[in-house]
């Protein structure tokens, strides 16, 4: 298993609503996976939660009742996902809303994962700390990555997130020197305030 940021499943849910514990389901899960910072597979699934989902939902994501009725159920399609995930460690762009929509789909067919969960939302509160807004977008803006601006469908938010989170681990490369950064330094990264950010970099070694 490796342990290096730059080889990873970055993920994102698109969702009928806020909560799995208010009953909402996920529709649609796209992944791509990172090795070496390279883009090696990707994994796209719409799934059918069992119900109809609202006209906001179907207007904020563009995926309507009719592309989910001939789906897989989520049970189907989160099967498969577990086995794409294997032992990796995980990314999302606001992890805490993904990982409650991953855990709760797994635990309805008694799957798990092994792997540790952290969020390039954090990191780029703490790396791009110029950035107007901390939004996906705003950071594709702000890091000058091409996009067709097609959010909100999981597949394209999962590749541009890997691409803020490349530019995120170059960035720390250039200032600090520091390549090959290990997972376990994004997590604790995550988690320190950001005048404290310097101070970490500027003393590690890896």
């Amino acid at each position: 298993m490796s342990h290096r940021a730059d080889s990873l499943v970055i993920l994102d849910f698109e969702t009928t609503g806020l909560s799995p514990d208010v009953g909402d389901r996920a529709i649609e899960i796209g992944a791509v996976r990172l090795v070496n910072g390279e883009v090696t597979e990707r994994f796209q699934e719409l799934m059918n939660p069992g119900r109809r989902v609202s006209a906001f939902i179907e207007d904020y994501t563009g995926i309507s009742n009719e592309m989910l009725v001939d789906a897989d159920c989520c049970e189907s399609v989160m099967d498969r996902f577990a086995d794409f995930i294997g032992s990796d460690n995980l990314i999302a762009h606001n992890a805490s809303f993904d990982k409650r929509f991953l855990d709760a789909e797994l635990a309805r067919i008694n799957r798990t994962y092994c792997g540790d969960f952290s969020c390039s939302l954090l990191l780029s509160r703490r790396i791009f700390q110029d950035a107007h807004s901390h939004k996906l977008g705003e950071l594709v803006r702000f890091s000058n990555i091409e996009s067709s601006g097609g959010f909100h469908r999981a597949l394209y938010d999962s590749e541009m997130t890997a691409k803020v989170w490349m530019k995120m681990l170059e960035n720390i490369g250039e200032r600090y020197g520091l390549f090959d950064i290990p997972f376990e330094l994004i997590q604790k990264l995550t988690k320190t305030p950001k005048k404290g950010i310097d101070k970490v970099l500027s003393g590690y070694s890896c």
